[in-house]
């Protein structure tokens, strides 16, 4: 029987700091960023039917969730830094983590900062009422990614610490929406039964929206090395965490929709919780609402910068990337190498993909790809490991991790279809890059057994 991978040196000198608190924290936080404070609107425009979206929303949401009770099962089998990384380098060997890493490096984790420093940036141009050119957004998007690569080179604890504030603020923030909208508000239960037809192209470019919104909930298993007790934690860190994202998801969505019709809704852009808050509350409601989504934006933000990092680190302890990438801080105990480097490239990202739509577009057909190998990895483990602990199993399994993989790979086929049908071929040329990593990997091999 194959014995379980340990990299010793990982759990040595990344310090076990964050808790229960800490861990649900990170995973609200890196999940609930700007996507449901910014995507409605545009969902709105492609899909004219709000019952058919509400239905895409719910029916990712199950989806997610099944992905994170399976996740939660590899979490604890192995609770190491790194965490999909690790789950599938044990499950089908170096080439498969490394072009997972390769894909974290170059793609996934540059383009979801880019993402959301832009959209900060975009929120807090629409706060001061100022004109949102592209130098003023990228500016202000290169502000906070560096302000908060530096949080994060100072510790895990100092990072979490960030993600425990701003967690409670978002939440706090979708919570008013929903009850502010449904107690004060004077909407109209009738908007959400009155919708059009829904086009097929427009169906799959909002399922990659929704997607988008829902994307971020795998990087918590990226910090199991730097959670204490994981084996006992993780799976209560992530069915905790994934019951709230689903149930604020569904009810900031219901209220939206309730304070509007479909035809308004895809009017509002960025603006949309501002327009139901002062509506609700005033003008001083609307902007402490933006505050908030702010802080949400800047909380995910931070979360990624956090999480994310840990796969190159993992990938450069286990000679499958450049050392320096491995090395940790000796006062901090950060992997501070890793995080300066992303937080590098998703500046790079930021100028060279200047819109919020190509970002998201450009990499989540490749994460949400790699998430389906990632949780296939619990059926060869089951195998190659059947007589390793497991704290948490997979309930209903196989049935769970089937119809997170079967929803999965319908919803990216209709997104490639769509974005092809509109012209945009960025998810092709992710998938592109994520095949150029398995050359780059032999190549990597060679250069190392002639070194």
């Amino acid at each position: 029987m194959p014995a379980v991978r340990v990299t010793a040196p990982q759990t040595q000198d990344l310090r076990r700091v964050i808790g229960l608190g800490g861990g649900i924290a990170l995973i609200v936080g890196i999940t609930i960023g700007s996507g449901i404070f910014r995507t409605p609107p545009t969902i709105a425009g492609l899909v004219p039917n709000p019952l058919v979206i509400m239905g895409l929303w719910t029916a990712f949401g199950v989806i997610s969730i099944c992905g994170a009770l399976t996740v939660a099962e590899l979490s604890t089998l192995l609770p190491e830094a790194g965490g999909v990384y690790v789950y599938l380098r044990q499950a089908y060997g170096d080439a498969a983590a490394f072009v997972f890493g390769w894909l974290y490096v170059l793609i996934t984790t540059p383009t979801t900062i880019a993402a959301l420093s832009v959209v900060f940036a975009e929120f807090l141009l629409n706060l001061l009422g100022m004109p949102g050119g592209a130098k003023a957004v990228q500016l202000i998007a290169i502000a906070g990614i560096i302000t908060l690569t530096g949080a994060n080179v100072l510790g895990a604890r100092v990072g979490a610490a960030v993600s425990e504030v701003t967690t409670l603020i978002k939440v706090i923030a979708l919570a008013a929406i929903i009850g502010g909208a449904f107690l004060l508000g004077h909407g109209n239960v009738a908007n959400l039964t009155a919708g059009g037809t829904v086009q097929g192209s427009g169906l799959a470019r909002a399922t990659a929206a929704v997607i988008w919104t829902y994307d971020g909930w795998i990087a918590i298993s990226m910090i199991a090395g730097e959670v204490v007790a994981p084996e006992r934690l993780m799976k209560r860190i992530i069915i905790t965490g994934m019951l709230v994202i689903v149930t604020l998801y569904i009810g900031a969505n219901l209220a939206y929709f309730y304070m509007m019709p479909l035809g308004v809704m895809a009017q509002q852009k960025e603006a949309i919780a501002r327009t139901v808050m002062t509506a609700i509350a005033g003008p001083a409601g609307g902007v402490l609402i933006m505050l908030a989504i702010m802080t949400s934006v800047y909380g995910a933000l931070n979360g990624n910068l956090l999480a994310k990092p840990r796969v190159p680190y993992a990938m450069a302890r286990d000679g499958l990337i450049f050392s320096a990438l491995g090395k940790t801080h000796p006062r901090w105990g950060t992997p501070w190498v890793a995080v300066l480097i992303q937080g590098a490239v998703g500046i790079i990202m930021v100028l060279a993909l200047k819109d919020y739509d190509s970002l998201t577009t450009y990499f989540v057909v490749v994460e949400w790809a790699a998430l389906i190998f990632a949780v296939g990895a619990v059926f060869v483990l089951r195998r190659k490991l059947a007589d390793a602990p497991r704290p948490f199993r997979t309930p209903a399994y196989p049935w769970v991790p089937l119809l997170f993989i079967a929803g999965t790979v319908v919803g990216l086929s209709a997104i490639v279809w769509g974005q092809i049908h509109v012209g945009n071929y960025a998810p092709v040329y992710g998938l592109g890059i994520a095949a150029a990593g398995f050359p780059v990997h032999h190549l990597w091999q060679r250069l190392k057994r002639s070194a």
